[in-house]
């Protein structure tokens, strides 16, 4: 290469340089509007609060009659081994049986998050029959994971209760847990020729 050749190539490479040190210097870059800092409480609590909603819209709708259906053999594919109503309960639960281990679930995961101790023996949910008794037996379980929700900080969230289950991992696996069976009770509903209220067309 001769000496025209080299500095133009010296001038080439000189502004490459000098473009690529402009790209990487950010100090021209506007800076991203400064971000809001929610309290964990308050964001599982408002999260709780969309789900509580759904959940017991759900269960006030299901006919007080029909607290005790379960799908029949009959609705599923044949080659299913499934034991659906057996005496012992062993099999698929009721809308009402669901509905109770719903509200023993939320007491499980509220206890284990917060420490916090329910005043109600949440065994005992799972004999209930009566809608009206089920449902009030959610709708105070809900309260105490609201209750168990507000406990958690900024410091605390994060806190091993299990291994690598936090504190956080638990007010998120309440609802997770929760909605598993929304999805499940909707069939029920639809079954029964009731439509969800929080699929209904408003």
């Amino acid at each position: 290469m001769n000496k025209r050749g080299m500095v133009a190539s010296a001038l080439v490479l000189a502004t490459c340089c000098a473009t690529g040190m402009r790209a990487q210097d950010n100090s021209a870059m506007p800076k991203p509007a400064s971000v809001t800092k929610i309290e964990p409480s308050k964001s599982f609590d408002a999260a709780l609060g969309a789900f509580e909603g759904q959940f017991m819209g759900l269960a006030k709708a299901m006919p007080a009659e029909k607290y005790d259906f379960a799908p029949s053999a009959a609705i599923f594919a044949s080659s299913q081994k499934t034991d659906y109503l057996s005496p012992n309960n062993q099999g698929v639960r009721t809308f009402g049986q669901m509905v109770a281990h719903v509200a023993q679930a939320n007491y499980f995961y509220a206890g284990l998050l917060s420490g916090l101790k329910p005043d109600v023996d949440a065994k005992a949910i799972g004999s209930l029959k009566d809608k009206d008794q089920i449902v009030a037996a959610l709708e105070k379980s809900f309260a105490f994971v609201h209750q168990a929700i507000g406990t958690l900080t900024t410091q605390n969230a994060f806190d091993s209760i299990r291994g690598d289950q936090t504190r956080a991992s638990f007010a998120g696996g309440v609802i997770a847990h929760g909605f598993d069976h929304y999805g499940q009770l909707a069939e029920y509903l639809r079954m029964n020729g009731v439509i969800p209220p929080a699929s209904e067309k408003r």
